[in-house]
């Protein structure tokens, strides 16, 4: 078995043993069996890979030593930040996970006229721990050492007028110039994705109102997801590490 790579939210030492998380137990012990004298690699976000082996392992704990540490160097020079209106279903989490593995560094969920999904503040709160779980484990498989954040869900409106230096731009099938086009002037990008249905036209103008350039990805309609993951394609392409 190739050595797996777990998140835990630790500090780590080289030389010295630390428990695993209860996450992190069961995948490694329950899930995938590893024993003691098993290798795993852990992360905590810091940036670095921990290379660290098993030492001890009961039915309820497991311990590990930490015999290395080594810097990642895989996160893209372009940040963005992805403010995607909230989608129904498996669409959102698909949306999450793939734009971590493409490089985004924050997440905002939105609240927008046709999102369609009212939660109450204790469901919210668990939506957004989930989906944070779903971006660890896209870290976790592609090789990312840094964690973005999921940040709390808010509306539409708060987001287009919270202060940036990033270049703001949202993606819509009626603009006039593509992404491609778009003249970079900062390292940072705020990407404005509605949700199932687009944004709405007063939405629509709320943004070209805080700023937000508008473009567009093609002749074609695309899905909300379909449109989040192009456009993170395009920007890595023309801006960031993707060639």
């Amino acid at each position: 078995m190739s050595n797996p790579r777990i998140y835990q939210a630790d500090a780590f030492n080289v030389g010295s043993n630390t428990p695993l998380s209860d996450d992190a137990f069961g995948h490694v012990v329950r899930v995938l069996r590893l024993k003691a004298g098993d290798d795993v690699t852990l992360f905590n976000g810091d940036g670095h890979d921990y290379q660290a082996t098993l030492l001890e392992v009961s039915k309820k704990q497991a311990t590990v030593t930490i015999t290395s540490k080594e810097f990642i160097a895989n996160e893209s020079p372009l940040n963005i930040h992805l403010g995607q209106g909230i989608s129904r279903g498996d669409r959102m989490d698909f949306t999450l996970q793939k734009s971590v593995e493409l490089g985004v560094n924050t997440i905002t969920p939105l609240f927008t006229e046709r999102c369609g999904v009212k939660l109450n503040a204790e469901r919210l709160e668990k939506k957004r721990q989930q989906w944070q779980k779903i971006v660890i484990s896209a870290c976790e498989q592609s090789g990312r050492a840094m964690v973005p954040q999921v940040l709390a869900p808010i509306a539409l409106t708060e987001w287009l007028h919270q202060p940036t230096t990033a270049l703001k731009i949202n993606l819509h099938p009626r603009a006039e110039h593509s992404i491609m086009g778009l003249p970079m002037t900062s390292a940072r990008v705020r990407l404005l994705i509605g949700p199932e249905g687009g944004l709405s036209e007063q939405e629509i103008n709320d943004a070209g109102n805080a700023n937000y350039t508008e473009v567009l990805l093609g002749p074609r309609v695309l899905r909300t997801e379909t449109a989040a993951l192009t456009a993170i394609t395009a920007l890595q392409c023309k801006f960031g590490d993707l060639s």
